[in-house]
């Protein structure tokens, strides 16, 4: 299609409007509760500004850099979503369109694709990891993800899944049969090219909403709301938990869901290589300050003894690049990229993560910088009072 490009994420994120049933599109855009942190995650990119240097402008830039022992073309990883039925590709699309472009891909355990055919796709895959089951349930997952390739792990912490949402949480059938069709089909009738998506060969192939990297290779794979119920009855993971998992996986380890510095420090006592600044897109907590507000005093504390990642609100590659002054090694994209698979498939992934890419470098041509790994604070301008520095020791 000629017209199939978009020039922004925003629009990216009109047109994943525009082509979803209206439930499918509001599971992308909520946040818990009355919304103020899931707002607050990109409306705090804005208060950054630039300290540019007017000579020096370098005539290329590098954006490569170097995360959780993966080689990646620039600072920005696929972070981990759960099913993915904006796209009968789901995970996989995304997979595809992060390893052509260079970046690793985040997979998470509620995926709606097989851990085997999305690290296939891409072999800078790292699994997430919810503490879900008994430890011997959640240590044969992650050796699932290990015999399967990943190439690290990522522990969520972030997530209470939160269904006390002011605009009304999206209703997600527990199974997706004829009941659930009819109820849906009003939804579905007027958002016809959504629909056409999911025919081939002449036949409607029905979204499926299992989730078949919670139990074994061969298990037959449980519904997203029988995981999560089993989750629901799993108590929530310990220090001690994370430094037994850590023990028991010799690769990279991230721990996500960290704001606080004392939380930042635990974390590199269990022997994490990496933590991700994250408060679910504001989907866990609200009333949780922005992401990008904790990252500064997170980094300054722990940077120099775990890689620092950020997640969340990263619209433009500008963000990414005030991230990187604050002290992250790289950032992890979400409802960027979903917009994007929802807009137009792989392609559209590609196109955000194109966006993000040129962004980066014509910032980084704006502060006259050769390289990514030499922003710094010193190129931005933080506003007094913009950070939250949280859970420091007197």
């Amino acid at each position: 299609m000629a017209n199939a490009w978009f020039e922004t994420v925003t629009e990216a994120q009109r047109r994943a409007q525009r082509r979803l049933p209206r439930s499918v599109y509001s599971s992308l855009i909520a946040g818990a509760q009355g919304g103020s942190t899931v707002t607050d995650n990109e409306r705090a990119f804005t208060e950054l500004g630039f300290a540019p240097h007017v000579i020096g402008v370098q005539a290329e830039r590098d954006l490569t850099t170097t995360v959780l022992g993966q080689q990646i073309s620039m600072p920005v990883l696929i972070s981990p979503t759960g099913v993915q039925a904006v796209d009968p590709d789901g995970e996989v699309a995304v997979a595809r369109a992060a390893a052509s472009r260079g970046i690793a891909m985040g997979l998470s355990s509620f995926a709606s694709k097989p851990m085997e055919e999305v690290i296939a796709a891409n072999s800078k895959t790292l699994f997430q990891l919810y503490w879900l089951g008994s430890r011997e349930d959640i240590l044969a997952r992650a050796m699932r993800a290990k015999d399967a390739g990943a190439t690290g792990l990522i522990v969520t912490t972030d997530w209470v899944f939160n269904v006390g949402r002011d605009w009304g949480s999206p209703e997600i059938p527990e199974r997706v049969n004829l009941k659930a069709l009819m109820k849906l089909a009003p939804e579905i009738a007027v958002r016809p090219r959504y629909a056409l998506r999911w025919v081939h060969g002449g036949k409607v192939t029905i979204p499926d909403l299992t989730v078949p990297n919670i139990n074994g290779r061969h298990e037959t794979a449980p519904t997203f709301f029988e995981a999560y119920g089993q989750w629901m009855e799993t108590p929530p993971p310990t220090w001690d938990d994370l430094k037994w998992l850590r023990e028991q996986w010799d690769g990279p380890f991230m721990v996500k869901g960290i704001t606080r510095i004392d939380d930042a420090k635990r974390a590199v006592d269990i022997g994490a290589t990496a933590i991700s600044v994250s408060n679910h897109g504001g989907n866990n907590l609200d009333g949780t300050p922005a992401t990008i507000r904790a990252l500064g005093p997170v980094a300054d504390a722990v940077g120099h003894q775990v890689e620092v990642l950020l997640d969340g609100g990263v619209r433009r590659g500008s963000d990414v690049v005030k991230a990187l002054g604050l002290g992250a090694r790289a950032v992890m994209i979400g409802r960027a990229y979903l917009w994007g698979l929802a807009a137009n498939g792989q392609a559209g992934v590609e196109n955000v993560l194109d966006l993000l890419r040129m962004g980066i470098d014509s910032t980084l041509m704006g502060l006259s910088l050769r390289s990514v790994r030499e922003v710094t604070r010193e190129h931005l301008l933080v506003p007094t009072g913009f950070e939250a520095a949280l859970g420091t020791v007197a």
